[in-house]
């Protein structure tokens, strides 16, 4: 399992798709950086750079472009030829690469969090951010690894899951927010950190409940489906 983790890491900080997650997380601690210094209210500057910025677009748009890539990328190089060929179970594969990519998600957008937290409210608020960005970094990475291996179209149905379902849809329609990773993020950090800045309709019990079926079913679903693979890369 460690060979795998180490030759997913290597593979994705060798790629160039790793310079796309230094722009996001850089804007958001610049923007809160430069309303701090301002002087511009918490409340003017908070949900809007939080949760408009940190929670609704950064979290996800990393986890895509890191979940895609882990098994997505070598699908589309042909490099997966070598992972099917190793006598290693399937799940010995995929958990390794959710590791890598929650992990590198996590570490990507929990510590700019953290410092816009920081800034906008307490310390608390800025650990509340990160330990609940770091949970729907794994849930965001299960469901795009699943989606590299289900679709080959996994960037283009990440992107109607986050613009269209958590974005638009979620904003308009509440009750689509029992089905949002971001609203189960907001949830568990008003928990831990209860603060005007954040707000959702989904309970934390209906929260930690659904990311962790959608973690378990999309990683089951993953482990399945390279199962299908054929050392040919393609499903049999």
């Amino acid at each position: 399992m460690s060979t795998v983790t180490w030759i997913t890491v290597r593979g994705l900080f060798g790629r160039r798709r790793f310079l796309l997650l230094l722009p996001l997380p850089v804007l958001l601690v610049g923007l809160a950086v430069l309303s701090r210094g301002l002087g511009v209210a918490p409340a003017d500057w908070g949900p809007p750079v939080l949760v408009g910025l940190g929670l609704a677009v950064v979290l996800p748009v990393v986890a895509l472009i890191v979940g895609t890539g882990v098994l997505g990328a070598e699908i589309d190089d042909g490099t997966v030829v070598h992972v099917l060929t190793t006598p290693l179970p399937r799940w010995q594969i995929v958990l390794p690469k959710l590791a890598v990519a929650a992990g590198v998600t996590a570490v990507s957008v929990a510590v700019p969090l953290f410092a816009a937290g920081l800034l906008a409210d307490s310390v608390r608020l800025g650990v509340a951010l990160a330990v609940a960005a770091s949970v729907g970094a794994l849930a965001y990475s299960a469901l795009f690894v699943a989606a590299s291996l289900l679709t080959r179209r996994p960037v283009l149905l990440g992107l109607v899951y986050v613009l269209i379902w958590e974005g638009l849809l979620s904003n308009v329609v509440t009750g689509t927010r029992v089905l949002s990773i971001q609203h189960y993020v907001i949830a568990l950090a008003d928990r831990l950190a209860p603060t005007n800045l954040l707000s959702t309709t989904v309970s934390v019990a209906v929260a930690a409940v659904m990311t962790a079926l959608i973690i378990i079913t999309a990683t089951f679903l993953s482990i399945d489906r390279l199962r299908s693979f054929s050392v040919a890369g393609e499903t049999s």
